[in-house]
């Protein structure tokens, strides 16, 4: 156990950094008469995906980058839905795209992924861009791995020969994750359900990623003293307070109280991965922008 406390990595004022440094590319990029646009698809309009496409609306638009919402019917047939991606993928005045999930039942959301133009896929989910990350030659890489990547980074940890661990295997977060590590040189281990002994992986890491989708999975007893850990999980938990009221937190994959005591960096959640994700969505909406202009090259 460390006598000093973990140091609080925060996502908020590093995201803060990222969005201006994307609100003056953006501004570079119209001087020149380039714009910079966003179109989302949201297949069915429940009304939590609402709200989080009118909080991504407003975000996009401090930036500076034109967002448009285009919403389809729960009935949509997945033909409907390509010919609705094709259609983004055809027109030069979008320059972004991404498809809200989940979609519904009926729909395949694989399909649909392979569907977004690579270019202007600004989440990084089509197979082919996860692909050019696997050989070290990343187009758009996935916003949540982006995230986790420049968290670790700003502690200023040496990752070439450092043990890293992800726990979680998910195609958009921990797969990406562990791809990126290993091409910045680390030796990384993923863990996934038929992992036999998690916890021995976890403490023999300089650097833990935790992306599961499991509250406070993770305990200090797991954690190597002095780790970087990222808590990329979001969960919400329903507790009794002192008073009897029930409450609702959002917490991590991580117990962060006990963790905080032996990590020597560690994520906060919230405050920690989620600004960031938001983050790198706005700078590969510029990366896309810049491709699609052709200001930058794939090669």
């Amino acid at each position: 156990m460390n006598n000093i406390p973990a140091q609080i990595i925060d996502g908020k004022t590093i995201a803060a950094a990222i969005r201006e440094r994307v609100k003056d590319g953006v501004q570079a990029l119209q001087q020149k008469g380039k714009s910079v646009s966003l179109t989302a698809i949201l297949v069915g309009g429940a009304e939590a995906a609402r709200v989080y496409a009118a909080n991504q609306a407003k975000t996009c638009n401090e930036a500076g980058i034109e967002y448009s919402l285009l919403e389809l019917p729960a009935e949509t047939s997945q033909d409907d839905l390509l010919h609705q991606l094709d259609a983004l993928a055809r027109d030069r005045r979008v320059t972004g795209i991404m498809l809200h999930l989940p979609l519904p039942p009926g729909l395949n959301s694989q399909q649909a992924q392979f569907a977004i133009d690579v270019i202007k896929d600004v989440e990084g989910v089509n197979p082919s861009n996860i692909g050019h990350v696997l050989y070290g030659h990343p187009i758009i890489s996935p916003c949540t791995a982006s995230a986790a990547l420049a968290l670790i980074e700003s502690t200023g940890v040496a990752l070439r020969g450092a043990e890293v661990t992800v726990v979680g295997a998910s195609r958009i977060a921990g797969r990406p994750i562990a791809l990126l590590l290993t091409e910045r040189g680390a030796t990384v281990t993923v863990c996934q359900v038929d992992t036999r002994d998690v916890a021995a992986h976890c403490r023999r890491a300089d650097v833990l990623v935790v992306a599961v989708g499991s509250a406070s999975l993770i305990s200090g007893d797991d954690i190597k003293p002095g780790a970087v850990v990222i808590d990329v999980g979001i969960n919400r938990r329903i507790e009794t307070a002192a008073n009897g009221q029930t409450i609702s937190r959002i917490v991590g994959d991580v117990d962060f109280e006990s963790a905080r005591t032996v990590a020597g960096w560690i994520t906060p959640v919230p405050g920690g991965v989620g600004p960031m994700t938001v983050a790198m969505l706005l700078s590969n909406t510029l990366r896309a922008a810049r491709l699609a202009w052709g200001v930058d090259t794939i090669w």
